[in-house]
């Protein structure tokens, strides 16, 4: 089965989840068409009682006849009304199944998907192409729907009045059906470019938005502009392309073979009525009306064509997400709160193949301890706490808590009991409680503010305008570092967790707040396995243990005293952070 037949069969799996309605709504279709297509019989009908017989007739079948005509108009009213609403209604349903699925499906992906995907490009695929497939539904499913049956109705008519000009009008769904087929295939082409070109946009917005003060501060405006512009452009080329393919084979030729076809009825047929009286006035008058009527239903698939191919591309980037393999997110109301032995034993691990950031490394954490990670960027210390939060998978090793081999583990029962704090604090948009407390039930407003008195935080948040309810914009920007950082804090103390990992929590932090956040954690610390990835070793001289990482290794191990004892690696930076021992290097790398 090829990618085609897949989305295909995928979108209408959506369908038929609302089979019931679609059903319905195809029913009064059909009454819908069948009552618009009793028209010009009806006309029709009129014409040869009173026009080829050459006599007045019997005025009250007239009226009865008209009366039926203004009956069949409002029975299509409202009923093209009750099946478009069906039908826009069941595309609006569907499409919202749909973003739902993806955006649950996003929460279950690996990290490793997050860490080689723009940001804008995953927010393309839930907001730009979930759009582009609800146009598939409401507009050209509406349309093709429409049109297929209002075609299968006229061709009845047509046979129904004259087989043998039916026959004659059968030629043209071939010619058409053609024509579409050379459609799809060069336009399909310029519209992945497109959609592509559109993503990359997405990912570039976000991208400069975040980054905002960087590229200014750096001079890079005009820069950033030449390769916005450089993707704005080739989305523009291939957007006039695929119009030029559309206006060639679209109206255009559909309108210019109706004429021709009408006119060839009208010359041959229509001569041959008057000349041999081989078909009445009002046949010719009711086949032409609908042969008319033929052309419109084209025309309308054809204007929905490009929205048909965009959303077969769209989709077939959403179906990519939803096939990528992920874990399901599982409930953890049991999972036991653990003692928080934390042991690595032999583990290593790579982002990719053959580039191992961590090798053997083996170290235990007890109940109550504070373990430090340090080392120079790149050593490998936030790779550690990645594989104990679940993120990654170690290549080889076991990582356990309390003798239990956190593979075993559901994620949301392994995260339960863990708080984290990161370098770079992340605040939502919302009041400072919410962001303490994260909308958990349990977690009370006496919590909250028990949690940021505990690390400082309730002197500066009560002196706001709002206090605890004040409105945090995006990232916390009205906040200093060192609040924000704060706040953090509070959040990963009031979830009370048995494991408390700090990364490099306390680089944005000055000196005073550094000496608050200290004294809270020594209270909070007790009776927790901490883990802290330190940048500033004053920070962590009170850690029971110290690992010294180089390359994914650990090449010292033990509390302060004793690496400053060993004077190796840790001596040394610890050194060079306090300023007391020069450094004397190569000219190249003193510069």
């Amino acid at each position: 089965m090829n990618s085609k037949q897949s989305t295909a069969r995928r979108l209408l799996g959506y369908a038929l989840a609302y089979k019931f309605r679609i059903a319905g709504a195809l029913l009064l279709l059909i009454v819908a068409v069948g009552a618009e297509l009793g028209g010009p019989y009806i006309t029709k009908t009129i014409i040869d009682l009173h026009l080829t017989n050459g006599s007045s007739g019997d005025w009250s079948a007239v009226l009865g006849l008209l009366a039926l005509y203004m009956g069949l108009l409002l029975v299509a009213s409202v009923c093209n009304y009750s099946q478009s609403f069906l039908l826009q209604s069941t595309a609006l349903r569907i499409i919202r199944n749909m973003r739902m699925d993806l955006m649950g499906h996003i929460h279950r992906i690996p990290l490793r998907y997050f860490d080689n995907t723009p940001i804008g490009q995953v927010v393309s695929r839930i907001a730009n192409d979930t759009e582009a497939v609800r146009d598939l539904f409401m507009s050209f499913m509406a349309t093709f729907v429409v049109s297929l049956v209002q075609l299968a109705g006229i061709f009845v008519a047509l046979f129904i009045l004259d087989a043998r000009l039916a026959l004659f009008c059968l030629l043209l769904p071939p010619l058409f059906a053609l024509i579409m087929v050379v459609h799809l295939k060069y336009s399909k082409v310029f519209i992945t470019i497109m959609r592509a070109r559109l993503s990359d946009m997405n990912a570039m917005i976000n991208e400069s938005i975040t980054v905002m003060p960087i590229i200014q501060a750096f001079r890079r405006e005009r820069k950033t502009r030449e390769e916005f512009e450089a993707l704005n452009v080739d989305r523009y080329v291939n957007q006039i392309k695929q119009f030029r393919v559309f206006s060639l084979s679209s109206r255009n030729i559909v309108g210019t073979i109706g004429s021709l076809v009408t006119a060839l009825v009208i010359w041959y047929f229509g001569g041959e009525s008057l000349a041999t009286a081989a078909f009445s006035f009002g046949v010719l008058y009711a086949f032409i009306d609908y042969l008319g009527r033929i052309f419109q239903p084209i025309i309308g698939i054809f204007d929905q064509l490009t929205n048909a191919q965009r959303a077969f591309v769209s989709a077939d980037k959403v179906f990519a997400i939803l096939d990528m393999e992920g874990k399901e997110v599982e409930r953890a109301d049991d999972a036991a709160r653990p003692e928080g032995v934390v042991r690595f034993q032999d583990v290593t691990f790579a982002y990719k193949t053959g580039e191992n950031v961590l090798k053997g490394i083996t170290f235990e954490a007890r109940r109550g301890e504070t373990v430090a990670l340090v080392g120079h960027t790149g050593s490998g210390k936030s790779s550690i706490m990645n594989l104990l939060l679940g993120f990654y998978e170690p290549d080889q090793g076991v990582i356990t808590i309390d003798g239990r081999d956190i593979s075993t583990l559901s994620k949301q029962a392994l995260r339960k009991h863990m708080g984290i704090v990161l370098q770079d604090p992340f605040l939502f948009a919302g009041d400072i409680k919410s962001n303490v407390s994260l909308y958990n039930p349990d977690i009370t407003i006496d919590r909250v503010k028990r949690a940021l008195a505990e690390v400082g935080a309730a002197a500066f948040v009560e002196q706001l305008p709002n206090g605890y309810d004040e409105q945090v914009v995006e990232r916390g920007s009205t906040l200093s570092s060192g609040q924000r950082q704060l706040i953090s804090f509070a959040r990963a103390l009031a979830f009370d967790p048995s494991i408390l990992i700090l990364d490099e929590a306390t680089a944005s932090i000055d000196s005073e707040t550094e000496g608050l956040i200290q004294r809270a954690l020594q209270v909070v610390s007790h009776g927790r396995t901490t883990l802290v990835i330190a940048h500033r070793l004053s920070t962590i001289r009170e850690a029971d243990q110290i690992l010294v990482l180089h390359r994914g290794e650990i090449v010292e191990r033990g509390n302060h005293d004793e690496l400053m004892a060993l004077g190796g690696r840790y001596f040394k930076m610890y050194q060079l952070q306090k300023g007391e021992k020069p450094v004397v290097e190569t000219p190249a790398s003193t510069a």
